[in-house]
């Protein structure tokens, strides 16, 4: 269960919101778009039911669900969503003192370091191109081998973006890696964004 604190006031005034909604069973997702790091931002969005992913969290609420992002849920701990009244109406707050935290250090092993930095610095990057990249796995005493996905996957781009972009950022990161392999096929250039 998230440790995330939504208070009484937040809570109807996000059942108030979604009850103006169209359609139903609508919720909220909680995320964290690059957490770990100083960019870090908390950010609340309506939940329809095509829109939860099978590994959130799900957190029953008296009116509502709040569904809470399965890799942004440690960085939610101490998080607290509150609701103020004002003259102006009133404002909805995130308080989420470990957003900006890393949750990875240098004796982690090294394939979470490095699914850390693909979640937190990569992906975000490449999902403008409707791209991603995952981890398959480390050979040759610290080699990462790479699968690129979405609009990655039969890129004439994809040799720059994973020498230049990829790997210059790991290597950067992680001091212990050797180098990236590209496991991808990129014969399929169907979804490709160049």
């Amino acid at each position: 269960m998230s440790a995330i604190i939504i208070t009484d006031a937040a809570h109807d005034y996000l059942a108030e919101l979604l009850a103006k909604q169209s359609g139903t069973d609508i919720g909220i997702r909680i995320f964290i778009t690059q957490p770990g790091t100083p960019s870090a931002e908390t950010c609340i969005a309506y939940c329809k039911p095509a829109e939860r992913n099978p590994d959130d969290t799900a957190l029953a609420l008296k009116s509502f669900t709040a569904w809470i992002d399965s890799v942004s849920e440690p960085f939610l701990e101490d998080a607290v969503v509150d609701y103020a009244s004002d003259r102006m109406g009133g404002q909805l707050t995130i308080k989420a003192p470990n957003a900006k935290v890393p949750m990875i250090d240098e004796d982690s092993p090294l394939g979470e370091r490095i699914n850390y930095y693909l979640q937190t610095e990569i992906n975000p990057g490449l999902a403008s191109h409707g791209g991603q990249v995952s981890l398959v796995d480390i050979v040759e005493e610290g080699v990462a081998v790479l699968r690129f996905g979405g609009g990655c996957q039969g890129c004439g781009m994809v040799d720059m973006t994973l020498k230049d972009g990829v790997e210059k950022t790991l290597l950067e990161r992680i001091p212990d890696l050797k180098g990236v392999r590209d496991a991808t096929d990129h014969s399929n250039r169907e979804n490709a964004y160049y």
